[in-house]
């Protein structure tokens, strides 16, 4: 077909089906394009002015990378007993089961002390960091012991024959009888009475008033006869053989050391007569408890035999002595018993209730200028003088361990949740004023006596300043991560003392001998709930330490410190036996402290406890020096050494 034909300019069927676009003419196209180009460079010039800086752009670069860092550090999450447990998600500490805290971002605490940490107040909100005033007071506390009451020996006496006899009659037959002065308590023949009967009378006969029949009579006095009676042989004027023999004191018979028909040679004891008007009630008190005693405090006490009542009595004697098996004192109460009410041998829990000042002295205002007697507490002057029972001199209060002075004498106190103890030391975080963030700073204190609700400082804090009384554990453990001194790792810079490979960190302790004469932990002490919570859990953990089973023995201290807490001595073993790789490291010494502890607890107060209670000893343990623990058998399964020396061990004593 030739190519000008108009066939060949036919569009094809198919793109008859879309409209064709315009063609513009060549002057509108030019100004079409002008225009583009024109826009364009608006565009870029307008972009220019108001585009940032480069610096600009690098700063807001930053600010999100810092974002991103802050985000990052607040999705780890720590336990402030162990910093090496690092997870992206809260939840529990696999070693001891704490709650997770999130890792406190501290970058700005390394230009500040070496034991200082400060965070931003939204990192303290997490943190539930919570602050007490440092408080001058004096406090009070109070002493619980138990005890049994007594004869008081000085109102006991023994009637022994002055003179040979025989018994031919008892009227006093039978020990527990009471006697008055002056009452008969056997008949009785002598030869050597009648013989001085008839001397008496022919004195009596030549000179009544003459040195002889003087002689006479005193020597029947001193026989123990009463006065009456040495007046009726004169009014008869003739000796008998049949005599009556009357107690020169009154009270109760408690040893009858005759029968009827017995000859008694001179001297030979007769009868042993105590008056119970008033009693001695013997107390055991702690030796951590010693330096809130004192002579002449009143001590307030109850018996089972008289229910809802309260007696009183005051401490005469302080042992200078401290019993090596139990580890207490013997504490004497004077006490009054005008109604006999109150027994000898009755059990007796004992109340002393305490105010506490610097240096261990007692705070007593209503002992302002009062003397005291040093024999006989009861005996309280207003000024010099003697006891009315034994004739002392009396002497000053002030003597005795107590002040009256009010402001100067009160001590600094602290919530025992602000102490960190490591057996040797104590720490309290101290908030810092005047900073632009909350900043806290740890202190090494010298602690006091414990009182019931904290602790005595004797130096280390001021009054005013604001200790940690929650969240201290966790502003420790920040202060580990950093490498700072804590009170885990006291010199800092390092790993916290006693870790190997992730172990467990040690815990200090001062030690002292048990009543074993083994080495225990003088500063584990164990309230008697406590020690009624853990009871049950203790024996698991001993049977699982029997049996070599260290996954039970590790639950077991877990049930144990789901009752004590995390906070305190006692959690700081637990805590040292969990971080143990081995059984080694839960038996010795932790084991053992534990044990000794509850031992003293359990015979302080056996009734609190329910079943039985067994205490054994290992003679091999603790380096061959012994060591105890607790058993409901006698059966002996030996924690110490397992399946090696299972059955080596004795039973020492039933505690309950």
């Amino acid at each position: 077909m030739p190519r000008n034909s108009v066939s060949c300019c036919k569009p094809s069927p198919i793109a008859l089906s879309n409209p064709p676009i315009p063609l513009l003419p060549m002057s509108r196209k030019s100004l079409f394009i002008g225009s583009l180009l024109l826009t364009l460079f608006v565009g870029l010039l307008i972009g220019r002015f108001i585009a940032p800086s480069s610096g600009e752009s690098h700063e807001g670069h930053d600010h999100e990378k810092t974002e991103a860092n802050e985000r990052a550090a607040s999705s780890i999450w720590t336990c402030s007993m162990h910093p090496q447990i690092q997870q992206s998600e809260p939840g529990q500490c696999p070693i001891c089961g704490m709650d997770l805290i999130p890792l406190v971002n501290n970058s700005g605490s390394a230009n500040n002390g070496p034991r200082t940490l400060v965070m931003s107040e939204s990192a303290r909100v997490l943190a539930e960091i919570q602050t007490t005033t440092v408080e001058s007071r004096f406090p009070e506390t109070s002493l619980r012991m138990v005890g049994k009451l007594d004869y008081d020996e000085t109102r006991v006496r023994s009637i022994s024959a002055r003179f040979p006899a025989r018994i031919d009659q008892l009227f006093v037959n039978y020990t527990g009888v009471t006697v008055n002065p002056g009452e008969h308590l056997a008949r009785i023949y002598s030869p050597e009475l009648l013989t001085a009967q008839k001397e008496l009378l022919t004195s009596h006969a030549i000179n009544p008033n003459g040195p002889i029949a003087k002689i006479a009579r005193e020597k029947l006095r001193l026989w123990d006869l009463q006065s009456e009676q040495i007046d009726a042989i004169l009014r008869q004027g003739k000796a008998t053989d049949d005599f009556e023999l009357r107690t020169p004191i009154g009270g109760v018979v408690i040893m009858k050391n005759v029968k009827e028909g017995d000859y008694v040679k001179t001297g030979e004891p007769l009868f042993r007569i105590a008056d119970l008007g008033k009693l001695w009630l013997h107390l055991q008190a702690f030796e951590s408890d010693l330096a809130k005693l004192r002579y002449g405090q009143s001590v307030e006490f109850t018996v089972d035999a008289w229910p809802g009542e309260t007696f009183t009595g005051r401490i005469a004697f302080i042992a200078p002595d401290v019993d090596t098996r139990t580890r207490t004192v013997q504490v004497r109460v004077n006490v009054p018993n005008p109604d006999f009410r109150l027994k000898p041998g009755m059990f007796a829990r004992g109340l002393v209730r305490v105010k506490l000042a610097k240096d261990n002295r007692i705070f007593a205002p209503e002992l302002a200028g009062k003397w005291i007697g040093p024999m006989h507490p009861e005996i309280i002057k207003d000024a010099p003088g003697q006891c009315d029972v034994c004739g002392m001199d009396l002497v000053p209060a002030s003597t005795l361990g107590y002040t009256t002075e009010s402001p100067e004498e009160a001590p600094l106190i602290v919530p025992s949740s602000a102490v960190l103890r490591t057996g040797t030391r104590a720490v309290v975080y101290v908030k810092i004023d005047g900073t632009d963030q909350p900043t806290f700073e740890g202190r090494e204190v010298v602690l006091g006596a414990a009182i019931d609700d904290g602790y005595i400082i004797a130096s280390g804090l001021k009054a005013g300043e604001k200790v940690v009384t929650n969240g201290a554990f966790k502003i420790d453990s920040s202060l580990q991560i950093l490498a700072k001194p804590s009170m885990m790792n006291p010199a800092g810079g390092g790993p916290v003392p006693g870790h190997q490979h992730g172990g467990a960190p040690t815990i200090e302790a001062a030690s002292s001998e048990d009543h074993s004469g083994h080495q225990m932990t003088a500063s584990l002490e164990i309230a008697l709930t406590t020690a009624q919570e853990i009871l049950p859990a203790y024996y698991d953990l001993q049977n699982a330490l029997s049996k070599d089973d260290l996954a039970a023995a590790k639950t077991a201290v877990k049930l144990i410190m789901e009752s004590t807490g995390h906070s305190g001595a006692l959690p700081d073993l637990l805590h040292q036996m969990l971080m143990g790789d081995d059984l080694s490291a839960l038996r010795e010494p932790a084991f053992r402290q534990l044990s000794n502890a509850l031992i003293a607890v359990i015979k302080s107060q056996p009734q609190a406890f329910p079943g039985n209670v067994v205490r054994l000893t290992c003679p091999m343990a603790n380096h061959n020096q012994g060591a105890d623990w607790l058993q409901t058998t006698a059966e002996v399964h030996n924690p110490y050494f397992g399946a090696m020396m299972f059955s080596c061990g004795e039973v020492v004593e039933k505690l309950k």
